[in-house]
């Protein structure tokens, strides 16, 4: 993978969607902020951009190292979609909130599961 992952679409709408979850999980429950939901949907947010940057910024040639860096950059942001739905069961937002967060992951986890050549830089 040549380039910057950080110029990919993918990474900045899954960017521009761990900001926003560390912004409103902040006002969560003090319980949930180390170890609980907050930190846990936070985590696994920021692993998505994070995974996707390791992944693009590793020695060039190994296609197959890269694919396992978006993989797992996939998993990630299918964990952040359970996170969501317990942040919706509990009440720490509304259920449409929770939804679409799911929704914009799911949007991010089927963008990052194509072949290599749908990560291009447009």
């Amino acid at each position: 993978m040549a380039g910057d992952a950080r110029n990919l679409k993918v990474f900045q709408r899954a960017y521009r969607l761990s900001l926003e979850l560390h912004r409103v999980s902040l006002n969560w429950p003090r319980v949930e902020q180390y170890g609980g939901v907050a930190d846990q949907l936070r985590r696994a947010s920021k692993s998505v951009c994070a995974l996707m940057v390791e992944g693009a910024g590793r020695q060039p040639g190994s296609d197959a190292e890269y694919r396992r860096y978006i993989s797992m950059a996939r998993g990630s942001a299918v964990e952040a979609r359970l996170w969501c739905d317990y942040a919706g069961d509990l009440e720490y937002v509304p259920r449409y909130t929770s939804l679409a967060w799911q929704d914009e992951l799911s949007q991010i986890a089927r963008m990052l599961h194509g072949p290599r050549n749908n990560l291009s830089e447009n």
